[in-house]
């Protein structure tokens, strides 16, 4: 299992950073437009942005009460979330957290 979560660490990279590079390279490297196109595109893009902007907001929370009750270190999983976001820092939560018990 650790490596496919692995592997997810590295598609949750690669996949969103090719289509903001795509992104950037159709609109002359300006960012004019990003967050009007993801949220307010059309209604099925907004659909997928506001579910995975719930879904992080529920990791986030679910890391902050993990890091008070078992003492975890969190600041990786908070700087990948914010950094590149819930598909980079949900796996790799899962493969650090593999084998612990």
């Amino acid at each position: 299992m650790k490596k496919l979560y692995f592997l997810l660490c590295i598609l949750g990279i690669v996949l969103p950073y090719y289509h903001l590079i795509n992104f950037l390279s159709n609109n002359n490297w300006s960012m004019e437009g990003f967050w009007n196109d993801i949220f307010f595109g059309s209604h099925p893009v907004s659909m997928i942005a506001m579910d995975l902007t719930v879904a992080a907001t529920a990791f986030l929370i679910f890391l902050i009460y993990q890091s008070k009750k078992n003492n975890l270190k969190i600041l990786k999983y908070i700087i990948c979330l914010f950094i590149v976001g819930f598909s980079l820092a949900f796996p790799l939560y899962l493969y650090d957290t593999h084998d612990k018990k």
